[in-house]
Parts: structure tokens; sequence; C-alpha cells
């Protein structure tokens, strides 16, 4: 696994890119109700919020094995922040 700075990186720039994608959505589909996106631009942020304050944390008794699970879980909530992304 690299450092967690760099896990730090690559979750801030993909869940910018996934609320990036979703503003850009909006704009172009600037008639439809903004209900649905705003909820995953809400959704993003507070899933961003969660997971750096997993990786943060740092009372835990094998620090490898719980940074291996937050990736885990990074990558299952991104999958399907992009998913609902798609669908809209």
């Amino acid at each position: 696994m690299a450092s967690i700075k760099q896990l730090k990186r690559d979750l801030n720039n993909a869940i910018g890119e996934v609320i990036e994608g979703t503003m850009i959505h909006q704009m172009v589909n600037s008639k439809e109700d903004a209900s649905k996106t705003d909820e995953l631009i809400d959704d993003s942020i507070n899933a961003f919020d969660e997971l750096i304050a997993k990786i943060n944390k740092k009372d835990v008794e094998d620090r490898k094995k719980h940074l291996k699970e937050v990736n885990q879980e990074i990558d299952e909530k991104l999958g399907k922040l992009v998913e609902r992304l798609n669908s809209l």
C-alpha cells in the first residue's frame, strides 16, 4: 500500500471527480430537478469526511490491516457513487 498521504490524496481526487461530474451533469441538464444531483454531492462530501476520519484513526491494534480495510471501503463507496452518477 502507498503512504497515508497518497491514500488521502487519491481519495480527495476521486471524490472531487465525482462531485465535478455531478456538477457538470447539473449544468448540462439545467431543466431537470436538481435534488438528485444535490443529494449525490452531499453524499460524496459525507463519504469523504467519514473516510478521512477512518484514515486518521490512530488507536487501532493493527494499523496496516485497518488501512487495508479502509482502502477496500473507499473502493466500495466510490463504486456506488460513480454508479449513482452514471444513472443520472
